[in-house]
């Protein structure tokens, strides 16, 4: 139910349930009263305009806390976007970094947000005794949006998958036990908590058909079955491992989510500006009001204090003070050659008088 046509047959709790509005006009209101405690001037219809506007561009998620953006979905796809964005040039030079590495990477944008989810995206790129691995950005971060965005989707994924395997199929192989541990280190089948699985997977057909028997009961994100089945029919048996990976990579789903770009594109787009939101929790308002990198600071001619600063063709208030109290220097009188007799007399009667000649 995503058409908008299907939105009208909800119910109104229905619909505030399912667009989340009560989530963020009880985090705005929250916030309003944070933030009056600062400012107690602060202009409420304002502030809410600003908050709205943060919202709907997707920059509402920077520096809050992992609660916060894992709420609702749009947070969650609103995040992954703020993390290409403010570290895409680590794709741009190409490094691979590891798991350690991103997550530390990601808490400079949600200090609290958990590694055991970074550690769930690798395991959809890397195999479980390859972990220490080095991962390029392009791949973690589209492994990330999935793992991050469908979580939970993923996790009855793995319900569905364990149950299948255990209910046995005729293709099922019998595994001598002295080799099964040979056999699951060359087998990049497995499923996304470690738990290797036969090299023929399950019955492509039978997967999705659960699939789509657990679509009627999800409540929360769930990719579009259309691409589920066209993902699905490309083989017989697939195993948890590859349907991970196909998902991970798939265009339509990533288009679907509509955060990211395209693969192709996502080096290739000019860098965007990231607009710092108004709203901020109080523990990160210092880091909130810094500008962000790249960012010119306009030159002011007064300081902090709005005191004048001295500019080239201003002479300080220290140096008039010291020409006032000297004593003035008289200029030299410029004469006319036919006047030159007469000079030495002239200034003879002048300095005898004690005036000074301008």
């Amino acid at each position: 139910m995503n058409s908008p046509e299907d939105m009208y047959q909800l119910t109104a709790d229905q619909y505030l349930e399912k667009t989340n509005i009560l989530i963020y006009i009880e985090d705005a209101v929250a916030q309003l009263l944070e933030h009056k405690e600062e400012n107690p001037k602060v202009n409420p219809s304002k502030f809410f305009s600003d908050y709205f506007v943060s919202l709907r561009e997707g920059n509402h998620t920077l520096f809050r806390d992992y609660h916060f953006i894992h709420a609702t979905p749009h947070n969650r796809s609103s995040f992954v976007k703020t993390f290409w964005k403010c570290f895409r040039h680590v794709g741009k030079q190409g490094d691979l970094l590891s798991i350690q590495e991103y997550h530390a990477l990601i808490c400079l944008l949600c200090n609290d947000f958990p590694f055991e989810t970074v550690q769930k995206t690798a395991r959809i790129i890397l195999m479980d005794d390859a972990l220490d691995c080095l991962i390029s950005f392009t791949d973690f971060l589209y492994a990330f949006q999935v793992q991050f965005y469908y979580e939970e989707f993923l996790e009855k994924c793995t319900e569905v998958y364990k149950a299948l395997l255990s209910a046995g199929s005729p293709r099922e192989t019998v595994v001598v036990p002295t080799s099964d541990e040979e056999e699951s280190k060359s087998n990049p089948h497995q499923l996304s908590n470690g738990h290797h699985t036969s090299s023929d997977g399950v019955d492509s057909m039978q997967f999705y058909r659960a699939l789509v028997s657990l679509s009627h009961e999800f409540t929360l994100s769930f990719p579009p079955l259309p691409i589920l089945k066209e993902l699905l029919s490309v083989a017989p048996r697939v195993s948890f491992y590859g349907f991970l990976m196909a998902i991970a990579k798939c265009e339509k789903i990533n288009a679907f989510i509509g955060k990211l770009p395209s693969k192709s594109e996502l080096l290739a787009v000019p860098d965007q500006d990231l607009t710092i939101p108004p709203i901020r929790p109080s523990t990160a308002s210092r880091v909130a009001n810094r500008p962000p990198s790249g960012t010119a600071r306009p030159v002011s001619s007064t300081s902090d204090a709005g005191k004048p600063q001295p500019t080239d063709n201003k002479v300080p208030k220290s140096a008039h003070s010291k020409r006032s109290k000297a004593k003035p220097t008289p200029k030299p009188v410029q004469l006319e050659p036919s006047d030159a007799s007469g000079a030495s007399s002239s200034g003879e009667t002048d300095s005898g008088s004690g005036s000074s000649t301008n």
